[in-house]
């Protein structure tokens, strides 16, 4: 079988490459580490070059102005937004587009798409809630309400909330179902109060009270939650991939130049074994990742459900990133400590994608689940 990427995959990459390549990733320092400072909203100036690269319309299809490509390209794209820590919204709002493009009307999709591929339109999402036994039900509610939709409620921790336009946020229903609303973050009814996350920048806490959305700003199609919940934990998973190998090249090169004792920290068979250990886990990252996308992408039949594919790749995810941080803050010594070399921001990143969207037990506990359900068949 060929597993290399597409030309147009490929060709994605390589731009991502070019654009991202003159980001700093400690270019904001952590309000953790700096008392009272509160990172900025998102990088305006790098959204804009994202959408002149036409890399806010990877998944759009071409009627819209987009590239029409899949879930596997906007992963190669994001682990390159892994590498240095931008501060954009590109899942969020890139996996947003997705599901309208297959849900909304299409008086929305004609409206909205062409303006988010344009970078005139920011989307961001909210999560579903963790994953596994523990999960919380869904704190905001929808009711029907004459020509429209009401909502009421509370959906914590909601990234990018004070730069973007609207956020696609999930709901319950009376009857039971999970629907996604499309809301103006200035409705009338929502306010939003300040979070901040682990990595230092600004989430909000939204609050909604009797929130007026017209019938097409809500999407009602079975599996559409589930949809947006498996491609967000698919690009965390593909963020996670890009922030571990550019912490391991990091490493590499710091352990190739110091020394002890006369000699390279990278020549001790210690230091050699621990940075091997996690290239491995990086390699399963990558190809748990893959797999998982090209799930969600294709639909293509396997013994377990796609969300069995996304599990292994968060559970990958999850472990391999915080392993490969604790490797290279262990390496680095009390230089790895310094708020003037990046690996702190880096630090603080990984523990976030380690358990945005659950960590690796929730997911663990959602395999076993998919495992009951679907009894694996002995060959022969």
């Amino acid at each position: 079988m060929d597993f290399t990427f597409t030309e147009e995959q490929q060709a994605a990459t390589e731009a991502a490459k070019a654009v991202f390549a003159k980001v700093a990733p400690d270019a904001v320092p952590s309000p953790a580490l700096t008392a009272g400072a509160v990172a900025d909203d998102f990088d305006r100036d790098l959204w804009r070059t994202l959408a002149h690269a036409d890399l806010l319309s990877l998944l759009t299809a071409p009627e819209y102005g987009g590239a029409g490509l899949d879930p596997i390209a906007l992963c190669l794209v994001l682990r390159e937004a892994g590498r240095v820590l931008a501060r954009v919204p590109l899942l969020e709002c890139v996996a947003a587009s997705h599901l309208l493009q297959h849900h909304a009307p299409e008086a929305v999709r004609a409206e909205l798409l062409p303006r988010i591929g344009r970078g005139e339109l920011v989307i961001t999402t909210a999560s579903a809630g963790r994953t596994g036994h523990d999960a919380a039900p869904l704190a905001v509610t929808a009711r029907r309400d004459g020509e429209g939709w009401l909502l009421d409620g509370v959906q914590t921790a909601v990234p990018w909330a004070y730069g973007a336009d609207r956020v696609l946020l999930p709901a319950h229903t009376p009857d039971g179902r999970t629907v996604l609303a499309l809301a103006p973050l200035t409705a009338p009814g929502l306010t939003r109060h300040e979070q901040i996350s682990t990595t230092g920048e600004r989430h909000a806490e939204l609050r909604l009270t009797s929130v007026r959305l017209d019938t097409p700003d809500v999407l009602t199609a079975p599996g559409a939650a589930e949809a947006l919940q498996q491609l967000l934990t698919c690009g965390t998973c593909a963020l996670a991939l890009g922030l571990g190998e550019a912490v391991l090249a990091m490493t590499a090169d710091y352990t190739g130049k110091r020394e002890q004792f006369g000699f390279p920290l990278a020549t001790f068979q210690a230091v050699a074994m621990q940075t091997a250990d996690r290239f491995i886990d990086l390699r399963a990252m990558a190809a748990t990742l893959w797999q998982a996308a090209w799930r969600i992408g294709t639909g293509a039949a396997g013994a377990l459900p796609p969300e069995g594919d996304v599990a292994v790749a968060k559970i990958w995810a999850s472990d391999g990133i915080r392993r490969t941080v604790q490797t290279a803050q262990h390496l680095h010594g009390g230089f790895g400590a310094d708020t003037d070399y990046p690996l702190h921001r880096y630090h603080a990143w990984a523990k976030a994608l380690e358990l945005s969207l659950g960590p690796a037990a929730a997911h663990e506990e959602a395999l076993g689940d998919l495992l009951a359900a679907h009894p694996l068949r002995e060959e022969g």
